[in-house]
């Protein structure tokens, strides 16, 4: 017989081995034999009538819990047996939680122990009763923010809304023995992180790798971050495509909005708060990743949140009060309209990845339009010497991979800019011969500025010229 879940050998006792007493309590229940060698030999053990008094008034003093401790004897040596029975709460030694698994010992920390606490007691953490924060200390703007958007998504009636805070926290579930629940402080109260760190959302725009360009962290209500969070990945983080349709100005940006929306929304109502870890938003050129530490029910997977699935929230008080107000659905339909709006704007379906207890869904950014680029490619290759076409026939297109700023840093345009001041009459051969490259690279490069509205070609094929604007 070898060591295995449910059962632990030691050569003699030590203090410490209260922590074996704790996982075994914590997991199935099992044995530890003291006066066994790591072979299952037995050594036996000198000091037996001290231990047998000592090692149950440590176990029921330190770990409030009884296990029978019995006097074995074998060959002559007298070894220990301590029975461990299975817990039906939590059991800790000096504050820490051990669990066994396997042969092994696990001290459990962050989202595992939050779990192990939800397996054992049935409390979920977000309803967990919250001390010395009333009603009266929550933040009235967030509030007002949870009125507006639950008639604005037609979730609730005005006039269901007319009454007191302390009447809708109790309407909304949020308050138990008269105290505020862990969500109601979460969602409604204005500095959150002095109960639990890392409630807050960080955004950053990154280009190469690990270069951070610039940042932005929102703190506040879940409420407060919510109302702030997808007007600023919009208007300071993405950059719209601009084209003209029957002369109207039409925006594009390279990620739907309401997929995103839908996605942080998500993030926010089912992040495991408990991990102290923020929501993060990374953005670049080619796609944009959101993150959150997230406990999926027992056998979830990836691939399970792609098909279609039942609504398990992790934090269900938080996720009723955002579903009253029109934030989420109830109905596991959020991923469907998030893969809906992608495939409407023209996106692959957002990708999901689970890694440990971080899940992350990643867009993809909406490529250029393909009309113009092939407008472009049929202009530059038409005749070598020279376009026939100008910014108000191809529609000025400017997206986030070709701007103004990038193509005026960029050394080639620079050369060609300066190049054709100096011979507007120029042919793209002639440019690429007296800078020194690719015929190919020059047209690329200027087909780029033509779109971005750096250069233009007037008058014919063969008797026009560039002018730079």
């Amino acid at each position: 017989m070898s060591e295995n879940q449910n059962t632990e050998w030691k050569e003699s006792w030590r203090d410490e081995y209260l922590k074996w007493v704790c996982g075994f309590a914590n997991a199935q229940g099992g044995r530890i034999y003291i006066g066994k060698s790591d072979d299952g030999t037995i050594v036996g053990i000198s000091d037996s009538k001290s231990l047998m008094e000592d090692i149950p008034n440590k176990i029921q003093t330190t770990l409030g819990i009884i296990a029978d401790v019995n006097l074995l004897t074998e060959d002559g040596k007298e070894y220990i047996e301590i029975v461990v029975s299975p817990s039906s709460y939590p059991v800790n030694y000096r504050g820490e939680y051990y669990r066994r698994s396997g042969s092994t010992l696990q001290q459990l920390r962050g989202s595992s122990l939050t779990e192990f606490i939800r397996e054992k007691t049935g409390l979920l953490w977000d309803a967990v009763p919250v001390d010395n924060i009333g009603v009266q200390d929550l933040d009235q703007n967030s509030i007002d923010i949870f009125r507006r958007e639950a008639v604005r998504n037609r979730r609730m009636d005005k006039e269901d809304l007319n009454i007191s805070n302390e009447e809708l926290m109790d309407h909304l579930d949020l308050l138990v023995d008269g105290k505020l629940k862990r969500a109601a402080v979460m969602l409604f109260y204005k500095k959150p992180g002095r109960i639990i760190t890392g409630c807050y959302v960080k955004i950053g725009r990154f280009g190469e790798g690990a270069d951070l360009q610039y940042q932005d962290l929102l703190e506040g209500s879940l409420f407060s971050i919510a109302d702030r969070v997808i007007d600023l990945i919009f208007t300071k983080y993405l950059k719209a495509a601009i084209t003209y349709e029957h002369d109207v100005r039409v925006e594009t940006f390279p990620f739907p909005r309401d997929g995103v929306r839908e996605a942080v929304y998500n993030a926010l109502g089912h992040n495991n708060y408990a991990g102290s870890v923020p929501i993060q938003i990374r953005i670049e050129d080619d796609a944009m990743y959101i993150s959150n530490r997230c406990i999926l029910p027992p056998n979830w997977t990836a691939e399970t949140l792609m098909e279609p699935h039942k609504s398990v929230p992790f934090n269900p008080s938080i996720a009723n009060v955002f579903y009253r107000a029109g934030y989420i659905e109830a109905w596991g339909r959020g991923i469907q309209k998030i893969c809906d709006s992608c495939r409407e704007l023209g996106t692959p379906d957002p990708e999901y990845i689970v890694f440990g207890n971080d899940i992350t869904v990643k867009f993809t950014a909406l490529k250029p339009a393909k009309a113009l680029d092939e407008a472009l490619d049929e202009a530059l290759n038409r005749h070598d010497d020279g376009l026939d076409v100008g910014l108000a026939d191809l529609k000025v297109l400017k997206g986030q991979d070709d701007t103004l700023n990038e193509l005026l840093n960029d050394t080639l345009s620079k050369s060609i800019i300066a190049f054709l001041r100096e011979n507007p009459n120029a042919t793209q051969t002639e440019i690429a011969q007296n800078l020194d490259s690719s015929l190919s690279t020059v047209k690329r490069a200027m087909r780029k500025m033509l779109s971005s509205g750096i250069i233009i070609r007037e008058g014919s094929r063969k008797t026009g010229h560039w002018k730079v604007l």
